[in-house]
């Protein structure tokens, strides 16, 4: 690990055409420990290339003649108004990326009008966090359980008292998964976690060490205690099959959470885009669904939406807007996803979200 970590300090706007660009330029700016830690996969790094390939098994079929101009991205969400059904994904450590780190990716989120989930590593507290996005501003709450329910409770109310809409536990990562980057890079943490230092302090821990503090033995009775406890709507998050619906569902979770980690944990698994249709199947409307993981074009949301997504939430390319641009280039990157959600809704033929989620996606028989 680089004995003296300095992230980018950037503010202001920046120049990209597409996500790849932005993955490329943010390696320049980004020290290589921190770098390595949040472009990397698990393993063969084979469901990592798998998250976006997937979206080929799917096509959008061009419509024509539908009265469609100026398609309207804006969706209402658990009574906000979104500016588009993209939100941020919890991702750790935004400190890795630039020293604004959280403050300056939830002012960009709050600005661009849609929803910010705080990870319970952030490199920032929940105040500072809740401050930089505005009171006004819809923010999530990313839980990571530590083995004391003392500590849980603690944590649960810290969210409550700084507005937290929402509490997302994910349940993917109770080990971390095969990181061998971070491994070459001898990679440990060079900031503190200062929303859960009541269990782990994050300087200097790998990963791993990060997730072993945390508990490992989830089960549905811990769904149970968080909808009781903190007396909100609770996704599970890292939810790909139809029998982790029903436990998720019949625990008491709110909503689900179609997600492999980005491609960080269990190599050789699903793509996310692939087990979303069999997870909304199972959903079956009861309720809603978010999605993520390999997201890089507005064809992926679309895609996503018309497969039973009702929000999708994107890391890694909002994180590289963060190195690259502060808040600034955290706003231009949820702007690209919406200019591109709005070119394909225009040649697929639909005037609205709600129009996306009607719209029949054709199986890529040649993929």
């Amino acid at each position: 690990m680089e004995k003296f970590y300095e992230a980018s300090k950037a503010e202001g706007p920046i120049d990209f055409i597409n996500v790849f660009d932005l993955e490329e330029a943010a390696k320049t700016v980004i020290p290589t420990g921190g770098y390595g830690y949040i472009n990397s996969g698990a393993g063969d790094i084979f469901t990592y290339r798998e998250n976006e390939r997937a979206f080929n098994h799917k096509l959008i079929i061009p419509h024509v003649l539908k009265d469609v101009e100026l398609p309207d991205t804006t969706t209402e969400f658990a009574g906000d108004k979104l500016t588009a059904p993209i939100i941020m994904a919890p991702v750790a450590a935004h400190g890795l990326a630039n020293v604004a780190a959280e403050e300056a990716s939830a002012k960009g989120v709050a600005t661009f009008g849609t929803i910010y989930t705080a990870s319970s590593y952030a490199s920032r507290t929940l105040e500072e966090i809740r401050a930089a996005g505005g009171a006004d501003a819809p923010q999530w709450f990313q839980f990571y359980m530590s083995k004391d329910d003392g500590i849980n409770r603690d944590i649960l109310d810290m969210a409550k008292r700084n507005g937290a809409k929402a509490i997302v536990l994910t349940a993917d990562a109770t080990v971390g998964g095969n990181r061998e980057t971070d491994r070459r890079n001898g990679f440990t943490f060079p900031l503190a976690m200062p929303i859960v230092q009541a269990y782990q302090s994050g300087i200097g821990q790998t990963m791993d060490a990060v997730y072993g503090s945390s508990k490992q033995k989830l089960s549905p009775k811990d769904v149970e205690f968080i909808a009781k406890y903190s007396e909100l709507p609770v996704y599970v998050k890292g939810v790909q099959s139809e029998e982790d619906v029903e436990r998720a569902l019949g625990s008491g979770a709110n909503g689900i959470w179609v997600s492999n980690h980005g491609g960080r944990q269990l190599d050789g698994g699903p793509a996310s885009f692939d087990s979303l249709q069999y997870v909304a199947e199972a959903v079956n409307g009861r309720a809603p669904i978010v999605f993520d993981s390999g997201v890089r074009r507005g064809q992926h949301i679309f895609k996503a939406i018309a497969s039973g997504a009702d929000l999708v939430a994107i890391g890694r390319p909002a994180i590289y807007g963060l190195a690259l641009g502060g808040a600034t280039g955290v706003i231009q990157v949820f702007e690209f996803f919406k200019r591109e959600l709005e070119m394909v809704m225009q040649l697929a033929g639909a005037q609205t979200v709600e129009d996306i989620k009607k719209t029949k996606l054709r199986e890529n028989n040649y993929c």
